[in-house]
């Protein structure tokens, strides 16, 4: 049963990462799937994927029911711990990208579990029904809800690669340095930044609107020297978009940055700082950049 298990762990993670947005919170969903699943009579089980997916949407309805309060209160712009998707993926598959997660905090967890089964693995809907304990109608209709809430996600641009790296690479040195030159022509008219610090580190509570106002951010940033310049850096893709990993010498905070772009320029940019969502990045920034 531990081989099957272990089998099926990267389809279990992929649903328990995007119901729940993050790492650790995922690895302890599946750290319980499993102590049920050895618990359980292999003969009487026709469907161990079916079973194990029940098993983890479950459990990830019950986490976002007790954390409710928690995302409530939470200071500041939330946004999903960041996944590294460079090259093969072992644990995920399909869309994560930040986008998608943080459309889906819009959603109720039963909406946002039966739009996941259904829309994002293909679930049939007797099965998503058997899972959420509900009517395959009352499904249809959880379902047909969550995708009204997300009707006005964009798509991601498209960007190569060679572009996407060349363009995050001189955001983050002229962001760092406070060339607000740069800046100006790297960021769209209507660019944004969000930076999540969990309320444990410092960060921006509010989302940030406009080149103008990022480009007087950035060099505010510049000038208090908390930009940490004398850092290691490593380019990487976080939920599918270019971004960086970074710290600050001798700081030990790991900062995950990502930017959204379109047409050349600049759009989003996310920015996580709290060190809870971040700690399981520093491997990263022992290779060379």
């Amino acid at each position: 049963m531990t081989e099957d298990f272990l089998s099926l762990r990267p389809r279990l993670f992929a649903v328990a990462y995007r119901m729940l947005g993050t790492v650790h919170d995922a690895d302890d969903v599946l750290q319980d799937c499993f102590l049920r699943w050895q618990g359980c009579d292999p003969h009487q089980i026709d469907d161990p994927v079916a079973y194990l997916i029940r098993i983890t949407t479950n459990l990830c309805l019950d986490h976002l029911r007790r954390a409710k309060r928690q995302r409530a209160d939470y200071p500041g712009a939330w946004l999903p711990e960041p996944i590294v998707t460079d090259g093969p993926i072992d644990r995920i598959d399909h869309d994560v990208s930040v986008a998608l997660l943080m459309a889906l905090e819009r959603l109720t967890p039963l909406e946002r579990a039966a739009f996941l089964l259904r829309d994002v693995f293909d679930t049939d809907y007797a099965e998503v029904a058997a899972t959420l304990d509900r009517s395959p109608a009352a499904c249809r209709k959880l379902v047909e809800r969550a995708r009204s809430h997300l009707q006005d996600l964009r798509p991601r641009s498209v960007v190569s690669a060679q572009d996407g790296a060349a363009i995050t690479r001189a955001f983050f040195q002229a962001s760092r340095t406070g060339d607000t030159k740069t800046l100006a022509r790297l960021l769209a008219q209507d660019a944004q930044i969000a930076t999540d610090g969990g309320g444990k580190v410092v960060a921006a509570i509010n989302v940030i609107h406009g080149r103008d106002r990022l480009l007087r951010f950035f060099a505010g940033l510049a000038r208090k020297g908390t930009t940490g310049t004398d850092g290691r850096w490593q380019f990487c893709h976080l939920n599918g978009l270019p971004g960086i990993v970074s710290d600050q010498e001798n700081a030990g905070l790991v900062q995950a940055t990502s930017v959204e772009i379109q047409d050349g320029q600049i759009t989003r940019i996310y920015v996580v700082r709290n060190p809870e969502k971040t700690a399981h990045l520093a491997p990263l920034l022992d290779t060379p950049s």
